[in-house]
């Protein structure tokens, strides 16, 4: 798809980071100061806000980008990946800092965990925002991430909240949210260690044999801190919708895993997140939309690396049925 035409209703404005993903992959993952053999090396195109947005435009979105990459072949190559996918990379700067990097080790169970360095995304301020105006202000959806500075997400979330479209919040890598930021967000994405921290006071998130009873206990909680639609992601074993905006009886919803064979699922969640993007800009019910996000993660777990893993909606349709 290419990037949305400033007013273009149905869009979705992408705001935050770009990284160089350099992947190692390896039997199982190094304890605290151990050393593991690997048995391959990649380097590919990756970020969150890049994830997101490259997984939405592949599976039909209008996409545009908003962030910040370094003069040099890590910039190139993630501009190259997110504008071959669609993606409107017109608001993508180059920055005098190199591009921001992710270190990632990967196990034969596809299992990961990930360092990153800022680099150009700690240059992503205010002002890029506003630069953005022209596709922003007409914006179905904006979606964002906390791998840039919080003052940028604010910026950001203003600019959709005042634009009337959904801001969708992706609370990775976990950090504090401000009472603004909860106040100007539509739709939380969290995991369930993050629903937790964000809950606060030792709140235990339950699991996904657990009764609709305690998931509508945890509805009220997001409720109370003023987030009204949440999709709590649980890996493997799918995801529950809490939708306070939905009638009393749907308001919890358990959403089956897709059962594949995962090779890496690096950037799974954000595969999700970009789906979801996707079928809220297009209209469907918040519950709807995790279920075609549902298959949409699986399928990017069935190859090795992040972007040229992603589905298109045909495939999610052939999976899934949705």
């Amino acid at each position: 798809m290419s990037e949305a035409a400033p007013g273009t209703k149905g869009s979705i404005v992408v705001v935050g980071s770009l990284n160089a993903d350099l992947t190692i992959y390896c039997e199982r993952l190094p304890l605290p100061g151990e050393t593991v053999h690997g048995n391959g090396f990649a380097v590919n195109p990756g970020g969150k806000s890049a994830n997101q947005a490259v997984a939405a435009s592949r599976l039909g979105g209008r996409v545009s980008l908003v962030g910040a990459v370094g003069e040099d072949p890590n910039g190139d190559m993630l501009l190259s990946s997110a504008a071959r996918a669609g993606v409107g990379v017109g608001h993508v700067r180059t920055s005098s800092e190199p591009t921001g990097v992710a270190v990632i080790a990967v196990d034969a169970r596809g299992e990961n965990n990930i360092i990153i360095s800022a680099g150009a995304n700690g240059t992503l301020s205010p002002a890029d925002v506003a630069q953005a105006a022209d596709v922003l202000e007409g914006a179905s959806v904006v979606c964002l991430c906390l791998e840039v500075s919080m003052e940028t997400v604010l910026a950001a979330a203003r600019a959709g909240h005042d634009a009337g479209a959904t801001v969708l919040l992706n609370l990775s890598p976990y950090g504090e949210v401000p009472e603004e930021l909860s106040a100007l967000t539509d739709v939380l994405l969290v995991n369930a260690h993050e629903a937790a921290l964000f809950l606060g006071d030792g709140a235990a998130v339950p699991g996904p044999d657990s009764p609709g009873a305690d998931w509508d206990k945890v509805r009220r909680r997001f409720a109370e801190r003023g987030i009204r639609q949440v999709l709590v992601t649980l890996g493997s074993h799918g995801s529950v919708v809490l939708d306070s905006l939905a009638p009393a009886a749907s308001q919890v919803v358990y959403v089956q895993p897709t059962k594949v064979d995962a090779v890496d699922t690096t950037g799974a969640g954000d595969a999700f997140t970009g789906a979801v993007a996707v079928r809220l800009a297009a209209g469907d019910a918040l519950a709807d939309a995790a279920a075609f996000a549902s298959v949409a993660a699986a399928l990017a777990t069935t190859r090795k690396g992040t972007q040229a893993a992603y589905p298109e909606a045909a495939d999610v349709r052939r999976l899934g049925r949705v």
